[in-house]
Formats: C-alpha cells, sequence, structure tokens
C-alpha cells in the first residue's frame, strides 16, 4: 500500500510505494503541510487502484522520475511474459487453493508469506539461480528450532522448500526458461525413532487421566487414530452393531475435511475395551453430534487438549513428555507385540501398504502372524482387565 512520508532533511513529501517487485519512493517539490500531505495522499490511493487493475503508467504518473529507465526495463521483461516471484506466487497459490485442502493451504501461504517472500520478491523468475536456492537452504539451515539451542529440522527445511521448487519448475515449462531445481536434493532426513508408551503405562495414563478424558486416551492408544480423525469423529460414523469405527472425516485447523488421503477412509475394529469405552462415552454425549467435544458440543481444540490436560498428565506421571500422536505408535506397537498381521495393521491404521510399518516399526515386528484382532484382544483381557 502506497504511503506519503517526510524527508526530515528537507521537510519535503514523498510518496513510497511498490510496483513490480521494487520498492519505489518518487520525491515532490512541496513541503509538508496539511493541504500538501492531503493532495498526496489522493493521489497515492489512485496509485494503489490503478496498480490493483493493472492501468498503472509509471511514466505518465512521474514523467520526470530518475527510475524510469529501470522501471521500463523491468516492464519490457514482464511484456516477456516471464513474471517476478510475486506476482506468480500469488497467482499460482490461487490457481492451486481448489486443489488443496484448507490446511495445506494455509500451510504453503505461510510459507510463502514468511520466507519465500522475503527472499525472492523482487527477482523476476528466471533470474533465480540455482545458487541462489542453496544459499538460501544454507540460510534456512541456520535458523533456530522451536527451542532457542536447536537448529531448524531437516524436515522443515525441506518442508520450506518444496514449494519454491514446485513454482519454479512448473514456471520454467510454462515460460520456457531452464528450471535451477536441477540436482538440488531434499535434505536427508534422520529416521524415526518412535516412542510408543508400554500396556502397564498406557494403564497409569488412562487410569489417572481426568473423568471427561478417560475414555478419550483409551480409544486413542487402543485404535491408532490420528488427532484430527479422533478430534472430528461423529457419532453417526460409530457402528456399534458391526464394532466398528468409521473414519470418513476429520478435524483440522478448525475445519472438518476430508481424511488424509483415500486409504485413510477406513472401517476400525473395536476391542471389548474400545467398545465398552466407546458404549460409555455415548452416555455422555451421544446426544449430541461429537463423540469427543466441549461443553457447548464443538470438536475438541488439539491444543487446548494437547496444554492442558495431555502435557501435565504426563508430566504428573514422571512419563517422558510425547507428542499426543504416540498414542498412534502405541497401538500399532501392540498390535505388532500380540503377532497381528502387518496388513490387517496396515489397514487398521489406513496405510496402503506396509513398507511403512516394516519401516518405522521393524524393531517391534515379532517372527508370528495373525490375521485379525482377537490376539490383541487377548492380551487386553489377560492384562488390561486383570
Amino acid at each position: 500500500m502506497s504511503s506519503v512520508r517526510v524527508r526530515p532533511e528537507t521537510g519535503k513529501l514523498y510518496i513510497d510505494f511498490r510496483y513490480l517487485g521494487m520498492r519505489c519512493r518518487e520525491q515532490y517539490n512541496l513541503f509538508n503541510t496539511t493541504k500538501n500531505f492531503r493532495k498526496l495522499k489522493k493521489l497515492a490511493k489512485i496509485i494503489d487502484a490503478e496498480i490493483a487493475l493493472d492501468k498503472f503508467d509509471y511514466s505518465k504518473t512521474f514523467p520526470k522520475s530518475k527510475s524510469l529507465d529501470k522501471v521500463s526495463k523491468i516492464v519490457s521483461k514482464q511484456k516477456n511474459h516471464i513474471p517476478s516471484f510475486r506476482l506468480y506466487a500469488n497467482q499460482w497459490l490461487k490457481n492451486k487453493r481448489p486443489e488443496w485442502k484448507q490446511s495445506y493451504y494455509k500451510s504453503i501461504k505461510s510459507i510463502i508469506e514468511s520466507y519465500l517472500s522475503q527472499e525472492f520478491d523482487d527477482k523476476f523468475l528466471d533470474q533465480i539461480s540455482k545458487s541462489d536456492m542453496l544459499e538460501f537452504r544454507a540460510y534456512l539451515s541456520q535458523l533456530s528450532g522451536k527451542n532457542e539451542t536447536d537448529r531448524i529440522s531437516s524436515s522443515r527445511v525441506n518442508h520450506i522448500m518444496s514449494p519454491l521448487i514446485m513454482m519454479l519448475d512448473e514456471a520454467s515449462e510454462q515460460y520456457n526458461f531452464p528450471s535451477p531445481t536441477s540436482g538440488i536434493k531434499a535434505l536427508r532426513i534422520p529416521r524415526t525413532q518412535v516412542q510408543p508408551f508400554t500396556l502397564e503405562e498406557v494403564k497409569l495414563i488412562i487410569d489417572s487421566a481426568r473423568d471427561d478424558f478417560k475414555y478419550y486416551y483409551t480409544i486413542r492408544c487402543f485404535t491408532g487414530m490420528r488427532t484430527g480423525e479422533i478430534d472430528g469423529l461423529k457419532w453417526k460414523y460409530v457402528d456399534f452393531e458391526k464394532r466398528q469405527i468409521l473414519i470418513c472425516e476429520s478435524f483440522v485447523s478448525g475445519h472438518v475435511v476430508s481424511p488424509k488421503n483415500d486409504t485413510s477412509i477406513r472401517a476400525i475394529d473395536m476391542t471389548q475395551t474400545v467398545y465398552d469405552a466407546m458404549i460409555n462415552q455415548y452416555k455422555l454425549t451421544g446426544d449430541g453430534d461429537y463423540v469427543f467435544c466441549t461443553r457447548k458440543g464443538t470438536p475438541l481444540n488439539h491444543n487446548n487438549v494437547t496444554n492442558r490436560v495431555w502435557h501435565p498428565l504426563l508430566k504428573e506421571l514422571n512419563l517422558t513428555a510425547r507428542r499426543p500422536y504416540v498414542t498412534r505408535h502405541t497401538a500399532t506397537t501392540l498390535w505388532l507385540a500380540c503377532g497381528e498381521s502387518v496388513e490387517w495393521i496396515a489397514k487398521q491404521l489406513g496405510h496402503s501398504t506396509t513398507e511403512l510399518l516394516h519401516k518405522t516399526y521393524s524393531r517391534f515386528i515379532p517372527n508370528l502372524t495373525r490375521q485379525d484382532g482377537s490376539a490383541f484382544e487377548k492380551l487386553l483381557q489377560h492384562k488390561y482387565h486383570s
């Protein structure tokens, strides 16, 4: 947005605005009086409107400007159809929005605004070199992580670089210039080391949890549901007759959305422990839409639950602090410990193949085979209810 400013050394007014990805400051031979300020303020609004409508003529508005040559070169560049990063990024986001979930769109938009725009806004797409990208990635790698003493993770760096690479690859095809992304590989991400709870720790957590969250954590730990899946679970998707939980929706960033992917749409078998917990929960919230909800009947806010219930509970029990997502790892490792079929487990978790199971949980997989959830049922009956 254009603004009217005063040069302290002369006391004269100038207009400060951005055009075609560059900052422009045009001086006027007008002193800072109320009348002159209002006059330029009106002109600044006209400039903003013309830029927004793509009707701004720099040479007509500022015929004696010293920046005309520079602006002329940029305009000539744009006539050759290669836009600045800023212009392309805005249009790219608009084009992608129908393809993406709301949460993913917000994430990419935030990355562009917080990181990419600050680095590349004033550059034309074909001016961004491989060297620029590598330097930018090196800069990101030196940023602080969540803790001041930690560096930003390689996974986060890759996540920030991803939309930049996607944009430049698409733009290079669209405007026929060599893509600078060739040969730039994602940073290596250390293998995930899961820290699941033991069955004894799960029992301790459930026994010690607040009364209004006992069934919530029972179901989380024994079904492997993701946070968004359990927070967005509605009673219409709980089939007591078939003893199944149908995962058809997820609650993410305040919105009910479709699950993570097609394979995430699934039916989870309820063991007796989960079935009993669901029956008891129905007595509490069965007259509403959501299985787990606030007093107003709205879905749970996972940040509030994590900070006010989950972490204080683990601290009270002297258990190592872990994300609530560890309950998904816990269900998986308990199933594996019983010797359940990895194919059955993959279906319960919503995985399309067993590859991730073997990769992430290899040390938990015994040399046994089962075809259903009966072994897990026996374990719960023997240890959990004894």
